[in-house]
Parts: C-alpha cells; sequence; structure tokens
C-alpha cells in the first residue's frame, strides 16, 4: 500500500493516519510526503511543500519496484505536485488508487490553490475511485454543496462526466441526525452506503481514514462496494470509541 499525502505531526490525518489504517486492517505501508504541516486536532497553521522533483523522484521509486497493490492519494499542496502525481499514474498505472481531493481542511484552511483544484480533475481519468466530501464535491463538479443524498447523486453523477471512473460522495453532512449516507456512483451504477451516525467533539481526519481502508480492503481482495461499505464500518467504529 502507498500513500501519497501530507504530513500532520498530531497524527489524526495525512499519511499517520493512512499508515495507521494500513496497519489496522494487516496491510503493508508505504508513504511519500508531499507536505509538512503544522496542525492538531484544533486546525493548520502552516503547509509547506517538498519539491515537486523530490516527489517525482521518490514516486518513480516506490512504483517501480513493482510492489504497491494500491495506492492512496491525499492533500497534494500544489498544481505541480498534483501533475507529478498524473505523471506517475501514467507512466505505472498501479492497479487500484483512490483520490481523496483534499481542498480544505476540516477547520477551515484551504490546502489547494484554484489551479491545484483545476488540475486535481485531470487526475480522474487516472484513478479508480474519487472520494470528496460534500464541500469538495461541490467545488469540483461546479455547483452548490450537496445537501441532501439527491444532490450527492447529481455531484457524482456530474464528477464521472468528468472522467472520474467511480465516485464516492461522503456524507458526514448528508443523510440525517441517526444515519450517514455515502452515495456511490460509477462503472457499477449508484449505491447507497448507510451507517448509524456518532456524534464527537472534534474531529479530523475521517476522510484520510475511509479512503485509505478502501484501499486497503481492494488490496485484501474486496470488491469496490464492499470496501467502501467495510472503510465506512471502519471509521465509523473508529470515532464510536474516541
Amino acid at each position: 500500500m502507498l500513500s501519497v499525502a501530507g504530513s500532520d505531526p498530531s497524527g489524526g490525518a495525512g499519511l499517520q493516519a493512512d499508515l495507521k489504517t494500513f496497519e489496522a486492517l494487516g496491510v503493508e505501508g508505504c508513504a511519500i510526503p508531499v507536505a509538512l504541516t503544522v496542525q492538531n486536532s484544533r486546525g493548520v497553521s502552516r503547509i509547506e511543500a517538498v519539491s515537486t522533483q523530490l516527489v517525482a523522484e521518490q514516486l518513480d521509486a516506490v512504483l517501480s519496484d513493482g510492489e504497491v497493490r494500491a495506492m492512496k492519494i491525499g492533500m497534494l499542496a500544489n498544481a505541480e505536485i498534483v501533475r507529478a502525481v498524473s505523471g506517475a499514474l501514467r507512466t505505472h498505472a498501479p492497479p487500484f488508487t483512490v483520490l481523496d481531493p483534499v481542498i480544505r481542511s476540516t477547520s477551515g484552511t484551504m490546502l489547494l490553490e484554484d489551479e491545484g483544484v483545476a488540475a486535481l480533475r485531470e487526475l480522474f481519468p487516472l484513478v479508480t475511485l474519487v472520494t470528496p466530501n460534500a464541500a469538495e464535491a461541490g467545488v469540483l463538479a461546479s455547483m452548490h454543496v450537496p445537501a441532501s443524498v439527491a444532490e450527492a447523486r447529481v455531484a457524482a453523477r456530474r464528477l464521472c462526466s468528468l472522467g472520474a471512473r467511480n465516485v464516492l460522495v461522503t456524507g458526514g453532512h448528508i443523510g440525517t441526525e441517526e444515519q450517514v449516507v455515502d452515495v456511490l456512483s460509477g462503472e457499477q451504477g449508484y449505491a447507497d452506503l448507510s451507517i448509524r451516525r456518532v456524534v464527537v467533539a472534534r474531529t479530523h481526519g475521517t476522510g484520510c481514514r475511509l479512503s485509505s481502508a478502501i484501499a486497503a480492503h481492494v488490496a485484501l481482495g474486496a470488491s469496490l462496494a464492499d470496501a467502501c461499505a467495510a472503510a465506512q464500518r471502519f471509521v465509523g467504529n473508529l470515532l464510536a470509541t474516541r
């Protein structure tokens, strides 16, 4: 398993959260940092991107080994790094790739500029699954933030029309007070994945955990739909223990 994302020194999100998830699910993890951040559970105060050349060389070194069965892409910091990742995907074509299109932190800090957001759309045809939350889906689909399951389906359909093979619009802000509904759309049609809502006082990194858990379950042999449902349960159980 390979995670390409930013580093979170608090361990709640980014590479650290991905590696914890990989270990919890019994897969071997490797990681390429694209940025260092100053953050904790309250928010992000500083981001310093790794040089694009260094990111590109790390990607080539890891992916050329031929051992990566699934890849998770998280925060990419800027358009140049997005394009470096795009080049690596075109060259090496890992068997399964999930893109968690991180644009803004849970606390509201912008993590990718407009040019980078536009470049993210160019990754859609190169990955297996895109996992935006409602706000990210709205930005990427050039529409208002989905506030219902029906609107999440519209956003997912628009993202598929932009080249995404499969889209999972995550439902932290969708559903009811009792249920969270994630909307999966793509090659196999629609599926609404529902789970009991867990309310916690403060959390960040749930999107990181979900996308990395999906990749891990696929690497272990699950179908995409089953992997999404299993990852949803994994995150729900994690929140329930906090």
